[in-house]
């Protein structure tokens, strides 16, 4: 250092490459330097320092060496000897690096990771200075020594400890140790005060006055400070130049200082003015207070209203709740019917099936009947022209009976009389099939009539049931599909749309049916709801007219009897209806 030359004795003979053997001559190096040195402090003469003094160092896992030290120094000159591997360059070493030095500095490598032992993750210097006497740097912190402890990793990246006398941590900031440093003039990269090998070698090789020269200016540190005095005028130049500048605006920054004076000056009334203007903020702030009261009172005005209005839908609420009860027992009542129809419907079908029998075997007979009755007609008739055909005969021999005589007279009347007799027994026939034919004709009617009423209730009997699986099957699928709620085409219908939209036939989509495009956020009044837009649940909504002939085009192919959704006609904006006050 700057205040002595340190030189530490080993006996190691030789150097080694094993750890093992490394391990033991560290050891061997250790007894033999520590002795030495002792003697060396026993024996000197010379006054003890009393700062910037090395007192030990220890290394660990440093270099080739895992364990060397603690040494403890004389307060004067001692001399480190041993041969060649002991351990004395690594000692120098330590100290340069220990104390904040480059590797370079070294001459032993280019980057601090060289200096840890192979196989190891970091190595550590520990170097103990004196602080004593009046010059001691922070003694009521630091005590009377100063121990800088230094680890360097295998990445090659140090941290610094700078601990008390006791062993407490005082600091890890480098600026703190080259604070110290400074305060104890220790130059770590100044030949003067660490004088490495390489160093002395070209010392000693330098021929050269120019060399020596530049070794004395290093050494001197004239060479840094004539750098320092270089860069000291240069930022006096630049200092200069800049007040040179500032100058020049004084002039304007006076004038500016004296306008604003007189201007402060002139507010001589500025605390009334002030006070003036608090008064009109208070006034201010309750004339807005009274303007938004008047501008509450419609408002709280209106809330009573609604209030008294909810009051009102509550009720309403409450009747179609009970509504909607009345429609689920009719909704129930109207199921057990067609469940129960249906088992009518099943136990009647054989009932059916045998009047169906029945009346095919009517109509056959009445078919029979009407032919019998032809028959009879046509008999009749020819009983009727053989009667008129006797009547003529009867009057002929009447009027023959005055020309004949007695025997023939009579003859002729038996013959009238049995014909007679005839005539009545066919005119009995007659009456007895014209008498079956009535009752045949009537028979015929009545079982007509009976086939006619069974047919139209069984027809209604299907009607009515294909209504009620329709109607069902309709409930079932709006469970899973809300747009059938609308009506059985209606998904077939929004399905022509969106395709006729893609087709360009329409200029706007039109929107529907309205009742899909509402969501409630309370369910309950969805009967509400229901009630009030009525049929308008299954209306669409078109921006022109054009796009409602399109519309009725398609919706012509389902419904082609019924009665189809209507059709508002209203032109489609992109704001939406301000309902924030209803």
């Amino acid at each position: 250092m700057s205040k002595r030359k340190d030189h530490t004795p080993s006996a190691r003979p030789l150097k080694r490459t094993r750890t093992e053997a490394a391990e033991d001559t560290d050891e061997e190096s250790n007894d033999n330097i520590s002795q030495f040195m002792s003697e060396a402090s026993q024996n000197s003469p010379l006054s003890s320092g009393e700062v910037g003094i090395i007192e030990s160092i220890s290394l660990k896992n440093f270099m080739c060496h895992s364990l060397l030290g603690p040494f403890k120094f004389g307060s004067n000159v001692n001399f480190v000897v041993g041969n060649n591997g002991s351990g004395k360059s690594a000692v120098l070493t330590a100290l340069i690096v220990g104390l904040g030095g480059k590797a370079l500095a070294t001459n032993r490598g280019s980057s601090l990771k060289g200096f840890v032992k192979e196989g190891q993750s970091s190595a550590d210097v520990s170097i103990t200075l004196r602080n004593r006497g009046p010059d001691a740097f922070k003694p009521d912190v630091y005590g009377e020594a100063i121990i800088v402890d230094q680890r360097i990793s295998s990445d090659g990246v140090r941290s610094y400890k700078l601990k008390s006398k006791i062993g407490h941590v005082v600091s890890m900031k480098k600026e703190e140790l080259i604070s110290i440093l400074d305060h104890f003039n220790i130059q770590v990269d100044n030949p003067v005060s660490i004088l490495t090998q390489e160093m002395s070698k070209h010392f000693l090789q330098s021929k050269g006055e120019g060399d020596k020269y530049k070794f004395f200016m290093k050494a001197t540190q004239l060479e840094q400070m004539k750098e320092d005095y270089t860069y000291i005028m240069e930022t006096k130049t630049v200092t200069l130049q800049k007040v040179d500048k500032h100058d020049e605006s004084l002039e304007d920054l006076k004038r500016q200082c004296s306008e604003k004076e007189d201007r402060y000056n002139s507010l001589a009334s500025l605390d009334e003015m002030q006070n003036k203007l608090e008064e009109l903020k208070h006034q201010m702030a309750w004339a807005v207070v009274s303007e938004i009261e008047k501008q509450v009172q419609p408002i709280r005005d209106r809330i009573k209203a609604e209030e008294n209005s909810t009051v009102k839908f509550d009720q309403k609420v409450e009747e179609w709740k009970e509504k909607v009860v009345d429609a689920e027992k009719r909704y129930k009542e109207i199921y057990d019917q067609l469940e129960g129809i249906t088992e009518k419907v099943q136990t009647r079908r054989p009932q059916c099936t045998a009047l169906k029998e029945d009346a095919q075997a009517k109509n056959r007979a009445s078919k029979e009947a009407e032919a019998y009755y032809h028959r009879c007609r046509t008999n009749l008739k020819l009983l009727e022209k053989d009667n008129e055909q006797l009547t003529k005969r009867i009057e002929e021999l009447r009027h023959s009976i005055n020309q004949s005589s007695e025997a023939d007279r009579v003859e002729r009347f038996e013959r009238i009389k049995s014909l007679q007799e005839g005539l009545k027994e066919l005119k009995d026939q007659d009456a007895t099939v014209s008498q079956q034919m009535d009752q045949f004709q009537q028979a015929i009617t009545k079982y007509k009539e009976e086939l006619y009423k069974l047919r139209r209730e069984e027809q209604d009997v299907r009607n009515t049931t294909e209504s009620r699986k329709r109607q069902l099957s309709s409930l079932k699928a709006s469970r899973t599909d809300r747009v059938k709620r609308f009506g059985e085409h209606m998904p077939a219908i929004l399905s022509d749309i969106n395709e006729a939209y893609r087709q360009g036939r329409f200029v706007k989509k039109p929107v529907g049916p309205l009742g899909y495009c509402i969501r409630l956020k309370d369910p309950e009044l969805a009967l509400a709801v229901e009630s009030c837009l009525k049929g308008n649940m299954q209306a669409f909504c078109c921006d022109n007219y054009k796009d409602e002939k399109t519309l009725q085009s398609v919706m012509s192919r389902y419904y082609t009897h019924g009665k189809r959704p209507q059709i508002i006609v209203s032109e489609f904006t992109h704001e939406l209806y301000n309902i924030r006050d209803r």
